[in-house]
């Protein structure tokens, strides 16, 4: 297809948040690649931050993170595991960006003394944003965070109404996710909610093309009809969308549903291959026959908040797919481990003990206990981003007895084991960085080369020489102060290309004992489940047969 003739779908969020908009792109999205078609999602924020990298996980959940370096909402993780296509920097936008980018360019004097308002200056700064960088695809689905009716998302709101204008009815469909609940008391579904919903958005200037209702009960025809009347639609255009088990019986739901044929009949596309489902039914029979069990410990300090490792948990799913093992997440405050004694209680039916990424000081105590009980112990442990510098310190501190080893993000230290990242080199060249540098997008972030050391057991797990894997922080393993490490069994097994940075150690005489600077939660996918999170549920599965 030309530029001209792709496809826009927008989907918007009615009544409520946390209707599962991103799963609905990303199960849509998938069910048209599954048809030939090539896709492109992106995401909208509404939000003022300029990205989520300096917002708390408490409010925001995970930060997900781009090959190309870009720290976005965690909906982009849901596209690219749906999808297999690796999202991009250009494939999410706030409105902080939007206004920043707005303000820079009336500072330059780019509009030229024109006074400045939403309308139209950043209005066509979003139009800019959603059709820019499009080349061969056939479908470019947009989802608007927030819900219709919020004052945040009333500039993106008017954008895709606009544009409405600009692409016609048949290049672009508005898809809008709403609530049908059922009252328990009263034994009903209701309607209401919906209808207002649309109304909301019809008053906006958006008539929606496709209705996708969400539900915990099956809607009766008689209701779907009522929803068609009442808001200005066919009758096959309200799209049941029910509760499901496991998010990876959304796309068979949502076709089951007939809404992938809804978006074909909306754009007048006749004559297209049949929706290839194999891969998702061979995951839902995965997950149902599966007969292994293992117990996951997760020690973080996140831990009341389960979306701030959202991809995370998927990765630990996945590694049980490919097992063909159920995968039970325990999850462990660090704080509740500041005495080590508690260790024991805590881990008694724990078969592999994870410490994920993470900021600040607060917990880090607890990581490090559980670190060194699961050395001790012959655990499985997996140490990701800051669990890997932890590790680092906590065999700093108790096998080679430096006990003043700390890093100095948590603080002064005359033994900085683990120290801030002043510089690295990226593909514009070297980047530099110090204590006052601004916090947000000043990371070492998005896809870096590792070399893996021979005859290791990282080198096995992956099975190649040389791996790509995505990075976010902003302290660094200090090799020079590492003496001893090697000799007492802890080895670098995967270095930066100038063999300047750590990237990957293991322990000798453990059965699986791994920590890495990188996420490789990231880019794991249920078709394509990550090589370490498989081997690490392996090692688990194989401790729990030994209990």
């Amino acid at each position: 297809m030309s530029e001209t003739s792709v496809k826009y779908v927008f989907i918007t969020g009615g009544v409520v948040s946390s209707l599962g908009k991103g799963l609905a792109s990303a199960s849509l999205a998938s069910l048209l690649i599954s048809r030939g078609f090539k896709v492109r999602l992106r995401k909208l924020d509404p939000y003022l931050n300029v990205d989520p990298g300096t917002m708390s996980p408490f409010q925001h959940g995970e930060c997900f993170v781009t090959d190309d370096g870009a720290e976005t909402d965690l909906d982009l993780g849901h596209y690219e595991r749906f999808t297999g296509v690796a999202a991009k920097k250009t494939d999410n936008v706030t409105t902080g960006k939007i206004y920043s980018e707005v303000l820079e360019k009336e500072r330059k004097g780019d509009y030229l003394g024109a006074t400045i308002q939403v309308i139209p200056h950043v209005t066509d700064a979003i139009k800019s944003f959603i059709t820019s960088e499009i080349k061969d695809e056939d479908f470019v689905l947009c989802e608007i965070g927030g819900t219709v009716g919020d004052i945040e998302s009333l500039p993106f709101i008017e954008a895709i109404r606009q544009l409405r204008n600009e692409l016609g009815a048949f290049k672009s469909c508005f898809l809008h996710v709403t609530l049908v609940p059922f009252i328990n008391a009263a034994q009903e579904l209701k309607t209401k909610p919906t209808q207002h919903s649309v109304k909301e958005l019809q008053g906006m200037g958006i008539q929606p093309d496709i209705l996708l209702c969400r539900s915990e009960v099956p809607i009766p025809t008689d209701q779907k009809n009522k929803i068609a009347l009442f808001c200005n639609l066919d009758k096959s255009s309200v799209i049941e969308a029910p509760d499901v088990k496991s998010i990876y019986e959304v796309p068979i739901k949502y076709h089951e549903s007939r809404l992938d044929l809804q978006i074909l009949k909306h754009f007048n596309l006749k004559n297209i291959k049949k929706a290839n489902l194999k891969v998702w039914k061979n995951i839902i029979k995965t997950q149902r026959e599966s007969e292994g069990f293992v117990n996951i410990g997760v020690v973080g300090k996140y831990t009341s908040i389960i979306d701030s490792y959202k991809s995370l948990i998927e990765a630990l799913t996945h590694g049980g797919f490919f097992n063909k093992t159920k995968v039970d997440i325990k999850w462990i405050d660090a704080e509740q481990l500041e005495k080590s004694s508690s260790c024991e209680n805590i881990f008694r039916d724990v078969h592999g003990i994870l410490v994920p990424g993470g900021f600040g000081e607060r917990g880090a105590l607890g990581k490090i206990n559980a670190i060194q009980y699961a050395r001790l112990n012959k655990i499985p442990f997996f140490g990701i981003c800051l669990g890997m510098q932890l590790a680092v310190i906590e065999f700093a501190k108790n096998v080679i007895k430096v006990k003043n080893a700390y890093s100095t993000e948590f603080g002064k230290t005359s033994f900085p084991i683990i120290s801030l990242l002043t510089e690295w080199m990226t593909k514009d060249g070297i980047e530099i960085r110090d204590l006052k540098s601004q916090y947000g997008g000043t990371m070492r972030l998005g896809s870096y080369e590792c070399h893996l050391k021979e005859n290791s057991k990282i080198i096995k797990i992956y099975n190649k020489n040389v791996i790509h894997e995505r990075h976010r922080h902003r302290y660094e393993v200090n090799m020079s102060l590492c003496n001893g490490f090697e000799e007492n069994g802890l080895i670098f097994s995967g270095l930066s290309p100038n063999k300047e940075l750590p990237e990957i150690l293991e322990l000798r005489d453990h059965p699986w004992y791994i920590g890495v600077q990188f996420h490789p939660e990231l880019k794991s996918k249920p078709f394509d489940p990550h090589p370490l999170f498989s081997s690490f549920i392996k090692a688990s599965l194989d401790k729990s047969r030994l209990l």
